[in-house]
């Protein structure tokens, strides 16, 4: 009895292609958005994961100063070696504290030059970001002691001065002074801010103050917590010592801020999790207009097979039957469109996914909900026009012109 029922709704379809088709396509753009919006949204997530790992994992950032309006860094007093050799002393469950100094210098070799971030820290600084070497050495704990002129550069400063040769064991002008290349750094790409981490020199904490800065300030520590260790107690530790170093006394506001990796990258997270959120609830409205015209053509089906009703009902068959027909009909446009919708959404999805460099990161579960959901809606959008079909009397039916 079903099978010759869905024959029947077949035939009802085929018979209208053209208006089979248009009516479908509201179903096929819905679930398509739906699909496409989805899946690139969790692909966006999972590259802002990514690049938030390049910054390390399990990472604090210590700056001087507090964000917010009438704040102002600039005005902050800076760290001291004093304070970075008791953060060293104190803290417990880290494995690096590495200070920072930086601004932007003038990189020349030979004829090319290129405007550089230069870095002043020490050998702890690679392992609070997890940086390996692709040719090279990190800083000695004398080279950093002494201020010797040498420099680790990244790869796009490599590649820009040096091309396809040998960096190592050169030598490189830094602003004023002349320093030798010991260290090729990885490739780490662009950060989730669009900064190039690899367009970067670093050189000894004294050689960099002594010889470019002019001073002994240091304007950040990133501090890299073990594995396995609650980063917010860390967190607590540094701000304490911190306020015990620069003397703020209990109620008054802290002078510099402490910014947690791992809460930044939830946050980022969250954030574009709630976008993806919005958009396929923005593409799944489309769902709906396409369930009205499924409604609106099948009332208009119902009018112009009013006779075919008529007679079906006088010869015996049964309401139920000519309901299940014409809602038959209706869950057969929706779950055809919604076929039509997956494959146009995951064709999308992947071809977006290579045009914007992030990863096509599927979801079945939203698969699933987006065809499941095509059907409801032609059971939904369907029922009204089928029971409004079987409900006709037979007599007026026939009569029907």
């Amino acid at each position: 009895m079903f099978y010759e029922t869905l024959k029947l709704a077949v035939q009802a379809i085929r018979r209208n292609a053209l208006r089979s088709f248009l009516t479908l396509l509201g179903i096929v753009i819905g679930v398509c958005a739906v699909i496409a919006m989805v899946t690139i949204g969790n692909g966006t997530t999972a590259k802002v994961k990514e690049q938030m790992a390049k910054l390390g994992t399990n990472v604090l950032f210590v700056r001087p100063g507090q964000w917010g309006p009438g704040r102002s860094s600039a005005t902050a007093k800076p760290f001291d070696a004093r304070d970075i050799a008791e953060l060293r002393a104190q803290l417990r469950g880290v494995k690096a504290v590495a200070p920072l100094a930086q601004q932007s210098t003038t990189v020349i070799y030979g004829n090319e030059s290129r405007s550089v971030g230069t870095i002043g820290t020490d050998a702890s600084y690679v392992v609070t970001q997890d940086w390996n070497f692709t040719d090279g050495r990190n800083f000695l704990d004398s080279e950093t002691r002494s201020g010797q002129a040498v420099c680790i550069i990244g790869q796009t400063v490599h590649e820009k001065l040096f091309g396809r040769a040998e960096a190592v064991g050169k030598r490189i002008r830094v602003s004023n002074v002349s320093c030798e290349v010991i260290g090729v750094l990885e490739e780490k790409g662009e950060t989730g801010f669009g900064s190039d981490r690899d367009d970067v020199v670093l050189m000894p904490l004294r050689t960099y103050q002594r010889r470019i800065a002019g001073n002994t300030d240091i304007n950040n520590i990133n501090v890299s917590a073990m594995d396995g260790v609650d980063t917010s107690k860390v967190q607590a530790d540094i701000e304490r010592l911190l306020r015990e170093r620069r003397g703020i006394s209990a109620g008054k506001e802290d002078d510099f801020r402490v910014a947690d990796m791992k809460q930044i990258a939830d946050t980022q997270t969250a954030t574009t999790g709630v976008l993806t959120m919005l958009l396929g609830a923005v593409a799944g409205v489309s769902l709906l207009v396409g369930g009205i015209g499924i409604m609106n053509i099948m009332l208009v089906s119902v009018t112009e097979r009013t006779r075919e009703i008529g007679i079906r009902l006088a010869i015996g068959a049964q309401e139920g039957q000519v309901l299940m027909q014409f809602l038959v009909e209706a869950v057969v446009l929706s779950l055809l469109g919604g076929t039509i919708g997956v494959a146009l959404g995951l064709g999308l999805a992947s071809a977006a996914s290579a045009g914007m460099d992030i990863p096509f990161v599927l979801d079945p579960g939203i698969v699933l909900i987006a065809f499941a959901f095509s059907a409801l809606i032609g059971i939904v959008f369907g029922y009204f026009p089928a029971r409004r079909a079987a409900q006709l009397n037979p007599i007026d039916a026939l009569r029907h012109e």
